[in-house]
């Protein structure tokens, strides 16, 4: 079956309830694909042994999703562990390690902003793919824990680095830290090749979209200071 999947045809046989719901919004009827995402079994029973916590119908939805990502290099895109949400057709993404509250601020903006106004793009894992010279942001089936995935396309406007603060500051983040922060939620290829093209793209990245270092509390000035800094240039440090 063809999966159109960040403006790309992938070719999956999904097996698992997981995986067949997630990937079913993006089904579409053509015979033509660009890479295929398609573990074999033997692979998957091999995953599973050696991460025994973790069921079959798990290891597939981890192990295509990681296989997704490491070809989306090739498509001038890459994986950033974050939740994106779309507002006014402008996507900004909010990237932590787990367990910092990037999905909480996600949920937050859309009790601030109305559930109606903000779209979850994706909660955990968006894809980031260069097109035409511009940035956009996509959803993909593979969301982490929730079912918060969109089939999408949305230009990005601003990436912000989660951190937890008693109160809110927010600055722009300078090259090295921008880059540090975004290789640390990314899939770092160890294919020489691939990596280059990673290294290049993100320098692209960084040169053209604000990322900001953004430590918070989970209130609704959070959401107003993180959205006014990138609308209206308003910072507090």
């Amino acid at each position: 079956m063809i999966y159109n999947i960040a403006d790309i045809n992938v070719y999956m046989e999904p097996v698992y309830d997981t995986l067949k719901r997630q990937s079913l919004p993006y089904l579409i009827n053509d015979r033509e694909f660009q890479f295929s995402t398609f573990p074999s079994k033997k692979f998957l029973i091999k995953k599973q042994s050696e991460n025994p916590h973790l069921s079959l119908e798990e290891c597939e939805y981890i192990w295509t999703g990681s296989m997704f990502y490491d070809s989306l290099i090739d498509f001038n895109g890459l994986l950033l562990h974050a939740s994106a949400v779309a507002y006014e057709n402008k996507a900004y993404l909010f990237s932590a390690s787990c367990g910092v509250g990037k999905s909480t601020h996600a949920r937050l903006w859309r009790k601030y902003f109305g559930e109606e106004n903000i779209k979850i793009i994706n909660d955990d894992k968006p894809a980031i793919r260069l097109i035409d010279n511009q940035f956009y942001v996509f959803g993909t089936p593979w969301s982490g824990k929730t079912d918060n995935n969109l089939n999408i396309k949305v230009p990005l406007c601003a990436i912000y680095i989660l951190s937890r603060s008693e109160d809110n500051k927010i600055k722009k983040a300078n090259t090295p830290a921008a880059l540090y922060s975004i290789l640390n939620q990314t899939i770092r290829t160890r294919e020489h090749e691939k990596l280059n093209r990673l290294l290049t793209l993100l320098d692209k990245l960084i040169q053209e979209i604000p990322v900001f270092e953004f430590g918070c509390n989970m209130s609704f000035d959070a959401v107003k200071l993180s959205y006014e800094t990138m609308e209206k240039g308003v910072s507090n440090e």
